[in-house]
């Protein structure tokens, strides 16, 4: 499903059991998928079985990518139903554990938030982003979030701006500030009997809801696909007709960096890399009736992994290891000038 299709347009249960059946069809994929189902289940008002399908992830034999992120979905959703007091405890498991990614600090902050819990969720803001900014720089895109959600806690709880303010409305892109997107007598007015207070009111939430569709409809990744050397090498033996392809794992990895780079210059957004992996491009074949020297199953395989959540933005962000695999900077290594 697109992030920006309209909610009338989706069969959520439909959509649901269809992630469920795929993640028994894709193990290696289970925890994208059915955190995705899991949030249909909670559109439709199903916060049991999106609980289940949290618990399922939690008690899998298989080591989840990001077990934290998975324990804040449940500690959201638990405390939409009455589940408050477990919720709690999550929560506070979460931040004791200090996880090193945004998401799960996110998500438990919003949700104290969304529970009048204030001053909580500003310390939950404040806890996730002390432990992720450190002494960098700039701070990551995905930190973004959390200083938006600060900034927007301590501008309800009347707080003065502090650095992090400042730097959260410096990053801040949108034509409405922050200062008065966050504005709590903004949610006053929409409670207002005076229709001219209403009706301003109206057109700067369109404004707004244009600049979150436009970040929200970013079309599908185009993604390309890597093979690490020892996949790439398995590969070969196994098909030696793939030769044609893949002249050498050096100038395999020179070739997406290329195409990548013309890709972007063309003006094409939203561009991954996926990573294949034999035995799972051997069923992909089976799949599709055919065999792996198929060559024109190659960017099928690559589109169908990026569907399954398998793919990672290129180029990465400032500082972030390269996407080869080698432990290096990417502008140290394949994201160097020329």
């Amino acid at each position: 499903m697109r992030p920006d299709m309209p909610a009338e347009n989706v069969d959520h249960n439909a959509e649901a059991a269809r992630l469920e059946r795929t993640a028994g069809l894709y193990p290696e994929d289970a925890e994208h998928l059915l955190l995705q189902a899991a949030a249909h289940r909670e559109l439709t008002g199903d916060r049991p079985g999106a609980t289940a399908l949290y618990d399922r992830l939690l008690s899998s034999a298989e080591p989840l990518e990001n077990p934290q992120l998975v324990r804040a979905l449940k500690a959201s959703n638990l405390w939409e139903y009455d589940h408050e007091a477990e919720a709690r405890a999550i929560i506070d498991g979460i931040r004791a554990s200090a996880p090193r990614d945004p998401a799960p600090w996110l998500i438990v902050a919003e949700s104290l938030e969304s529970h009048d819990e204030l001053e909580p969720a500003e310390e939950t803001f404040t806890q996730g982003l002390r432990l992720l900014l450190g002494d960098a720089a700039e701070p990551p895109k995905s930190t973004h979030p959390l200083l938006y959600g600060r900034h927007r806690v301590r501008r309800m709880l009347g707080a003065a701006h502090d650095e992090w303010d400042t730097l959260a409305d410096t990053l801040h892109s949108s034509p409405v500030s922050l200062d008065e997107l966050h504005d709590p007598k903004r949610v006053w007015s929409l409670g207002s009997d005076n229709p001219a207070e209403l009706q301003a009111e109206i057109g700067r939430l369109r404004a707004e809801l244009g600049a979150y569709r436009e970040a929200l409809s970013r079309p599908f990744p185009v993604a390309v696909l890597h093979w690490p050397a020892s996949e790439l090498h398995e590969l070969l033996s196994a098909y030696p007709a793939l030769a044609a392809e893949y002249s050498s794992h050096t100038e395999h990895q020179a070739t997406i960096e290329k195409s990548l780079r013309e890709l972007a210059a063309s003006g094409t957004p939203n561009l991954g890399i996926v990573t294949g992996t034999v035995p799972s491009y051997e069923a992909f074949a089976a799949s599709e009736g055919t065999t792996p020297e198929d060559t024109t199953l190659l960017p099928q395989y690559a589109t169908t992994l990026a569907a399954r959540g398998r793919a990672t933005t290129w180029p990465p962000e400032r500082g972030a290891v390269c996407w080869c695999g080698r432990d290096r900077v990417y502008d140290e290594c394949h994201g160097q000038a020329g």
